[in-house]
């Protein structure tokens, strides 16, 4: 039995593995951290490398949140540190070890951690950041809405303060994330996906 400690560390070093910089180094593609918006998240891969790399980088993002709190709910570990590995997994991709604590925005391995931890409202987020990306075509304007109403959903969908808790703390380092990004939408100068 893998001690509590040891699956959030564990969490965390996996989450600090960016996707985005591993698969542009192995195809031998630009730095997503020198161009574009500078985000090494799929978003940005999208503006550089098109749809194929950018599938593959948000799926490995989605999978570093997932793997973890999967591999913690076999254990059978409780609420609490399910709670804290699928936060130790999305603040390693924040803020990678391996990339001087330099990392993405996170909303794909948010997104995975919620699958693993409670996917009804992981389904209920994608929808909303769906229906708003399709109606406005900006990623970012999706990922605040969504973020802003995750708290919403897991209150209404689940019955875990531990889960509640980690779910607040995750939306606002979103939207403390996303801070640029909000600016640039009151200004009206953010750009829309796939441009």
């Amino acid at each position: 039995m893998i001690s509590p400690i040891l699956l959030v560390l564990g969490a965390y070093l996996l989450g600090s593995l960016s996707t985005a910089i591993v698969i542009s180094k192995l195809l031998k593609l630009p730095d997503p951290r020198t161009q574009g918006s500078r985000n090494p998240g799929a978003t940005n891969v999208l503006r550089i490398a098109g749809k194929k790399i950018a599938a593959i980088v948000l799926l490995g993002d989605l999978l570093k949140g997932l793997i973890p709190v999967l591999a913690a709910r076999t254990m059978d570990v409780d609420q609490n540190t399910l709670a804290a590995t699928g936060l130790a997994a999305f603040l390693g991709h924040l803020y990678p070890l391996y990339f001087s604590f330099h990392g993405g925005k996170g909303v794909a391995t948010a997104l995975g951690v919620l699958v693993g931890l409670a996917w009804p409202v992981a389904v209920a987020l994608l929808m909303t950041w769906l229906i708003i990306a399709k109606m406005f075509r900006i990623s970012s304007l999706a990922a605040i809405i969504a973020a802003t109403v995750a708290p919403i959903y897991t209150w209404l969908l689940e019955d875990s303060i531990p889960l509640l808790v980690m779910i607040c703390v995750t939306s606002i380092l979103l939207l403390w994330r996303h801070r640029g990004n909000i600016q640039r939408l009151l200004s009206g100068a953010e750009g829309k996906i796939g441009q």
